[in-house]
């Protein structure tokens, strides 16, 4: 029996997943700047951090290819305008003092979401947060 199948189908019928690299706690790399090393030397690929991610305060203004973390994310005070890949976050996610436009493709956060004294927090409305990412516990504006 033979098939005739579109050349999209066939893309998606022969396409790679693209992996994505899980990764344990910062510390594990001695920091962010170290553990950016690492994944320069893989290629940059997508990556997962298992446990919390504490970076507030640091000078950064990308999460590069993150696409969740398994307990919290504390971005307060970095230059972070947008969270690029990031979908999920298993704890809170505290965005305070930050320049973030954007939660780009952000769609749960199992803690409470905290965007006081964003710009954010001043363009979008609780409903239209509420109606992009699903919100364990409380939202702050």
């Amino acid at each position: 029996m033979k098939y005739i199948i579109t050349e999209s189908q066939y893309e998606l019928l022969t396409e790679k997943k693209r992996e994505i690299l899980q990764l344990p706690e910062i510390e594990y790399f001695g920091g962010w700047d170290a553990m950016q090393r690492f994944l320069e030397g893989r290629g940059n690929p997508l990556y997962s951090v298992m446990g919390d991610l504490d970076l507030h305060d640091t000078p950064i203004s990308s999460l590069g290819n993150l696409t969740s973390v398994g307990g919290s994310l504390d971005l307060r005070r970095t230059q972070i305008s947008s969270l690029g890949d990031l979908t999920s976050v298993g704890g809170g996610l505290y965005l305070i003092g930050t320049p973030i436009s954007s939660l780009g493709n952000l769609t749960s956060v199992g803690g409470s979401l905290d965007l006081g004294g964003t710009p954010l927090s001043r363009n979008m409305s609780v409903k239209e947060i509420r109606k992009q990412v699903e919100i364990g516990k409380k939202l702050y504006l």
